[in-house]
């Protein structure tokens, strides 16, 4: 069915609604051509996206209201909350919401929006749709539905810029499809040809075909994937160009007949014939040349009376020097960012003001050009795997700060679920320098600390594209990834490139150790716990037993054959305070490192005589630990099982755990504010010494709580879902037939009655080798089973490593900021 009658159908079931709105919105306005020729106070943005929030960023300035239009999976993300009103128009898949546009019709008669923008995409090259809304009685911000009917059928489009002497490309743009037909002007216009979609776009469709023996199942192939995509199957043939780039150009019309061009954009670098990387101006295009293309453009927009914004798309021969017409886009560019950068102009702007009925702010003799951008398009797609797109949760979403010469133009935020209903395309990254060089410095600077995970991205893949050696130099050929495909991806073989990449995951993975394990420290040190933690330190702190955390780390390895290594990482604390990173078993080596947690995910770490910034993000699926970091051009994503053990030399993690000295004996509390994940036990139940009792999530990392000793659970207080607060009572492990020992003492001046030792235990060295400051104001101490003591009615936890020795026990005493500890003789 034609989407007019459809939309005309879908709007008759409310057409008395809709008429009684629309009479009380139109009291002061007699005709639908006054009413849409009115100032512009409200805007409805018929898209979703980095687009929709691009769009309404202008809208609000101009200090127009915005209405964001949302499907089902969009509910909670960027564009709705950034609109002043937003309306549901249906379900996820976009022909029941996006491209539903009685839904937009009714949304925007529901909100009292007098004009409609569509954005890119979508609806956005609908002419039916475009002249839907003139006849509702909105403004559609965009150009008038005859110029999109007419540059939306590339065959007419053709047949129309060959009459305006637009350069044309040899090929065939005839109404027959019949395929012994196609296949004779293939024959005349020469292999290798292109076949292409007479509507679309997208690269979708597009075969290259290179002998006659391979046209019937690539012409077939192409109508197939042409009317699955755009439901219609025509089909046109061009002669291929071997060498092209792809240079478009921004041009902008108005009501009045006024028609500017806006300088060109190289759109050359391509996957799968869509566009990733943009810059504008095209580098090295020298000005007559440039000239001709404008007016080439022009032309091309006068040939259909085109207004508001447009692009003309060229093909230019690399080996000739000539260019073709190719497509015109009869809206705003996903890459308009890049030529708004060098003119300093808003183009969504110009776009309202021109619906809005009035003339281009600039004649073209006006228009600046000034410096150079860079488009990056950020995508959601694995790379290693053909570029397919990626869905899943943006875990962490940390893009670089925007400022005057850096855009980021986005529609999601930390936390938000990329669907596989929509384009995976999630932020763009737009630069600007005072020239070529200046801004390539700075698209890969930018793209270095653009910081994604939670899913595959072509960041690292952008920045390779970036940093050849051809594309600085301004080599660009449509080709380009195909041509450098050795230098822009990894293929697993044994070489020295490989011994590289694993000896840099090999160092980033060290630097993942040393700074889990400080960030831990400095958390324990902020809140120090009841009991005593072995990452807990007061200075002068030393550890003659020297803590130890063994960490196992996964690496997805793309140079080995079963993309997968595994890390082993045993770290100590020393006693001046840096880290001692062992790696490996069977070939060890070593790092000393110093670092400081400078807060949230960042640390500066220095080892080795070099000092750098590094940044760390984590993330949890499936029980498995994701961690990322960043530091310098380095890039590494390492996975572990959930739960990281404390070691020390005497193989117990009781330190992850903690009792209270405000609650009673074997009282475990929350080592941290978090979430209650899984209970693994219940109240009467027997656990033995370091079993697993619940999991709590915090900072999106899984910490396990295990038991601290052997005996009855008692008291359980939490329960799955449960959010807890840092210090608050999780459970109580109860000792079998405990024992107990009192020791008393009454001198305020010091220790008396029971002998103590001055040497101390050697287990922590918290006492500093004695006990001449021992504390004068104790009036007595209980412990029972050598792991707990009581001061002054309340307990505390003890270290596993305090154990009986002989005939003496030791008593850990914890008064304020200072440790003390002490060995006593006596009997049970």
């Amino acid at each position: 069915m034609p989407i007019t009658s459809m939309i005309h159908r879908n709007l008759r079931r409310s057409s008395s609604k809709r008429f009684n709105y629309t009479q009380s919105r139109s009291l002061s306005a007699a005709t639908n051509n006054e009413k849409s020729n009115r100032k512009i106070d409200k805007l409805l943005i018929a898209n979703r996206g980095e687009i929709a929030c691009r769009i309404m960023r202008t809208a609000k300035r101009l200090g127009i209201q915005t209405v964001a239009v949302y499907s089902d999976a969009d509910r909670h993300s960027l564009h709705v909350k950034s609109a002043d009103e937003a309306v549901r128009i249906g379900p996820p898949p976009a022909r029941s919401s996006y491209l539903n546009a009685s839904s937009i019709i009714e949304a925007a008669v529901r909100t009292g929006a007098q004009a409609i923008h569509p954005g890119y995409g979508f609806l956005s090259e609908n002419a039916d749709f475009a002249q839907l809304c003139e006849n509702e009685g909105f403004t559609f911000v965009g150009p008038p539905a005859s110029a999109i009917r007419e540059m939306g059928d590339k065959s007419a489009s053709k047949r129309i810029m060959g009459a305006a002497g637009v350069p044309l490309v040899p090929g065939y743009h005839g109404h027959e499809q019949d395929i012994n037909i196609m296949k004779s002007e293939a024959d005349k216009i020469g292999y290798p040809i292109l076949i292409k979609p007479t509507h679309g776009g997208g690269g979708k469709g597009m075969r290259i075909v290179q002998s006659p023996k391979d046209f019937v199942d690539s012409f077939l192939g192409a109508q197939r994937e042409a009317a699955a995509s755009f439901g219609v199957n025509t089909i046109l043939l061009e002669k291929y160009i071997t060498r092209p780039r792809h240079i478009e150009v921004q041009i902008f019309g108005d009501k009045q007949g006024n028609i500017v061009y806006l300088y060109e954009r190289d759109c050359s670098v391509q996957r799968r014939h869509q566009k990733i990387i943009e810059e504008a101006p095209a580098p090295d295009i020298i000005s007559d040349f440039r000239t001709r293309l404008g007016q080439a453009a022009i032309s091309a927009a006068q040939a259909v009376g085109y207004h508001n914004a447009g692009t003309v798309e060229f093909i230019v021969d690399t080996l000739s020097g000539e260019f073709y017409f190719m497509e015109m886009n009869t809206r705003l560019q996903v890459e308009h960012p890049v030529t708004e950068m060098i003119v300093g102009q808003d183009l969504v702007e110009w776009q309202i003001r021109v619906a809005n009925g009035e003339s281009l702010p600039l004649d073209q003799a006006q228009i600046p050009l000034s410096g150079h951008a860079f488009e990056a398009r950020i995508y959601a797609e694995n790379v290693p795997r053909g570029f397919l797109p990626a869905t899943g949760v943006l875990h962490y979403f940390h893009p670089i700060p925007a400022s005057a010469s850096v855009r980021v133009e986005t529609g999601v935020e930390e936390g938000d679920t990329v669907s596989m209903h929509y384009d995976p395309m999630i932020a763009k990254l737009v630069v600007w320098g005072e020239n070529r060089a200046a801004a390539l410095i700075k698209l890969k600077d930018s793209l270095l600390k653009f910081q994604v995970a939670g899913l595959p991205t072509n960041i690292e893949f952008l920045y390779k594209l970036a940093n050849h050696r051809a594309f600085a130099n301004g080599e660009l050929e449509t080709h380009f990834i195909d041509q450098f495909k050795d230098d822009l991806f990894v293929t697993p073989k044994d070489s020295a490139e490989a011994e590289k990449a694993y000896d840099a995951a090999k160092h980033s993975a060290a630097l993942v150790g040393v700074c889990i394990c400080e960030k831990e420290r400095t958390r324990l040190n902020k809140s120090p716990p009841g009991g005593l933690s072995m990452w807990y330190t007061h200075p002068p702190f030393r550890l003659n037993h020297h803590a130890t955390r063994k960490i196992e780390l996964e690496w997805d390895n793309e140079y080995h054959d079963n993309n997968s290594e595994h890390l082993t990482l045993s770290i100590s604390h020393l006693p001046n305070g840096n880290y001692l990173i062992k790696m490996g078993e069977s070939s060890v080596s070593y790092l000393e490192a110093t670092v400081t947690h400078l807060g949230d995910h960042d640390f500066r770490v220095e080892a080795d005589g070099l000092s750098k910034n590094v940044n760390l993000a984590s993330y949890l699926t499936d029980q498995t630990e994701h961690i990322h970091i960043w530091h310098g051009s380095n890039h590494h994503q390492f996975k572990q099982k959930v739960g990281l053990d404390l070691l020390d030399n005497l193989e117990t993690d009781h330190h992850r755990n903690r009792e209270s000295a405000s609650h009673p004996p074997g009282t475990v509390v929350a080592p941290m504010a978090g979430l209650v994940v899984k209970v693994l036990v219940k109240d009467g139940m027997k656990v033995e010494e370091g079993q697993p009792m619940l999991v709590m999530e915090a900072m999106k990392m899984e910490h396990v709580i295990k038991a601290p000793t052997s005996g009855i659970v008692s008291g359980l207080q939490v329960a799955p879902g449960q959010q807890v607060s840092d210090n608050s009572v999780l459970f109580n492990v109860k000792k079998e037939g405990a024992e107990s020992l009192v020791v008393i003492w009454r001198n305020s001046e010091g220790l008396g009655g029971d002998e103590v030792s001055s040497g101390g235990c050697g287990v922590c060295g918290g006492c500093r080798g004695g006990v001449d400051a021992a504390p004068t104001m104790m009036e007595a101490v209980s412990i029972r089973c050598c792991d707990t003591m009581v001061r002054g009615g309340a307990a505390g936890s003890i270290p596993t490593g305090c154990m009986p020795m002989g005939p003496s026990y030791l008593i850990f005493l914890h008064l304020g900021s200072t440790v003390y500890n002490h060995r006593y003789s006596a009997k049970i």
